[in-house]
């Protein structure tokens, strides 16, 4: 084999840190002990480098196109906190030029864009750079929308904008919907406003996108999977959020800091907990909503951090879809199996992972969920 050029040699890199990733799951203090464990070890490996390749090798910074990163009807979509109500799309920046981003709302509850920053080739975001959400927005009667962003405002232009960084790396959009079965996601499109570069695909830069893929994996694989029972001192699912100290319990609900790991939204308020769940045990959790807000929801992940299709059971609760208890509460129950409670959603059988709940423009941080553990015979059925 021909080992003079930079891409081989990165493509065995690729090939090797393959093997480390997969032993991450198998081996050592993280080691997954069930079949669901390890099979969704395999299928994350694979969606990952799949994301990876596409955020990094294929895309042109002058030709900007969406990437589907999560959406409710693609398995090689599940991954770092996904929703089962939700679209997100990417699209890489070059930060000396401008963009316009257009489209058309739909039946989106809540939209987005969030445009974040690149520390070094391949690392993840820590820093968001500015945020366009669908209230900053104004809509024509069929509800189209347009905005710029880059490093140069357009003349004449006082709408929504976005002023670019020299670390400006991409953005995701965000696109809620109340019932994805149903509903007709935000059309977004993108263009760049300068004159596109010639398309070269050099070694070095080929060498260079293979190396930032196995670079963005590993430090996903830091973080997953997550050890729910033996939870040690060092929290790597922390990283940049709060996260309980034990299992089937939540923490203290916070907002996201424009500095932050990852790709949070500033926009959101999280509150993240974990289960373990016997087969006929249940999580019985309780919250009352804040206020004032635009969209919140709720699921179950793996150790993952991965949910379900939204076609594949009742895995997720938002505010259109929940039923409130008589005093404005929200009653949860979370089971294994589909449980009779108008807000019961299932794990589909997965034993172990975490909790998430998400606010979005809320005017409040809302209390901590009480969570309590129960027999699946004993958990409520009816609102109260």
């Amino acid at each position: 084999m021909n080992q003079n050029w930079e891409t081989t040699a990165a493509w065995q890199e690729l090939l090797a840190g393959l093997d480390e990733l997969q032993a991450s799951f198998l081996e050592g203090d993280r080691a997954v002990t069930t079949e669901t464990g390890v099979v969704n070890g395999y299928r994350m490996l694979g969606t990952i480098l799949g994301i990876g390749l596409d955020i990094y090798l294929y895309p042109e910074k002058s030709r900007p196109v969406w990437v589907d990163t999560v959406t409710p009807f693609r398995r090689d979509r599940r991954w770092g906190g996904d929703n089962t109500d939700a679209a997100y799309a990417f699209a890489i920046f070059d930060p000396d030029r401008t963009y316009r981003i257009w489209g058309t709302r739909n039946d989106s509850a809540y939209f987005s864009v969030t445009v974040y920053n690149e520390p070094s080739p391949g690392a993840w975001s820590d820093k968001v750079i500015g945020v366009v959400n669908d209230a900053d927005l104004e809509f024509d009667d069929a509800g189209n929308f347009s905005f710029y962003l880059g490093a140069r405002k357009p003349e004449g232009y006082d709408g929504p904008w976005i002023q670019f960084t020299p670390d400006t790396a991409a953005a995701l959009t965000r696109d809620y919907q109340a019932d994805p079965l149903t509903g007709k996601p935000v059309e977004w499109h993108i263009e760049c406003l300068d004159e596109p570069d010639p398309i070269v695909r050099s070694d070095a830069a080929t060498a260079q996108a293979l190396r930032s893929t196995l670079s963005w994996m590993r430090t996903m694989f830091m973080i997953v999977p997550m050890t729910i029972k033996e939870r040690v001192d060092e929290d790597r699912l922390g990283l940049g959020h709060e996260t309980p100290d034990g299992v089937n319990m939540v923490a203290e609900p916070y907002r996201v800091p424009d500095f932050n790991f990852g790709w949070s939204a500033t926009d959101a308020t999280y509150c993240f907990g974990s289960y373990d769940l016997e087969a006929d045990e249940a999580l019985v959790l309780t919250y009352t909503p804040p206020n004032s807000f635009r969209f919140w929801n709720f699921m179950p992940w793996t150790e993952y951090m991965a949910g379900h299709n939204a076609a594949d059971g009742k895995t997720s609760l938002n505010n259109h879809t929940a039923v409130k208890n008589s005093d404005g509460s929200i009653t949860i129950v979370v089971a294994r199996t589909q449980l009779d409670h108008p807000n019961a959603v299932t794990t589909l059988d997965n034993q172990r992972g975490m909790l998430a709940f998400r606010w979005f423009l809320a005017d409040e941080v809302p209390e901590k969920p009480v969570v309590e553990l129960v027999k699946t015979g004993d958990a409520p059925t009816a609102l109260t």
